[in-house]
């Protein structure tokens, strides 16, 4: 299984997580199976890209995201492709990983995206 979390910089495990998804500048990958960690830069249309950053994460093989927060057509993006959506106030992706891992962590829905897609 692979997570995205949406991130301030490329450090990994120790990266902040950003607070709103799609406009982060880069994500942290983590692979369950083989403990790997990627940091990808966002290379979705937010940043010059041609897709949707949902889509974008789809094609890395992501199968969940954890976030502080997204819009709404975000979360029905990810719902239509097939990708869980958890929600964390963890500041880091360690922190945020283990909070998983122990089932603390909500799955998101339509009610729970940001006003206008922007605010937290």
């Amino acid at each position: 299984m692979k997570i995205a979390f949406p991130t301030t910089s490329a450090n990994g495990l120790d990266a902040t997580i950003y607070e709103h998804f799609g406009r982060a500048r880069t994500f942290v990958i983590v692979d369950t199976k083989s403990n790997e960690v990627q940091n990808v830069d966002n290379t979705s249309e937010h940043f010059g890209g041609k897709q949707a950053p949902p889509f974008f994460l789809k094609g890395l093989g992501v199968t969940t995201l954890i976030c502080k927060g997204l819009g709404r057509k975000a979360i029905v993006y990810f719902e239509q492709i097939g990708i869980d959506v958890y929600l964390t106030q963890n500041n880091s992706v360690k922190d945020a990983l283990s909070a998983y891992k122990e089932d603390k962590l909500t799955l998101a829905t339509e009610r729970d995206s940001c006003k206008e897609g922007r605010h937290h």
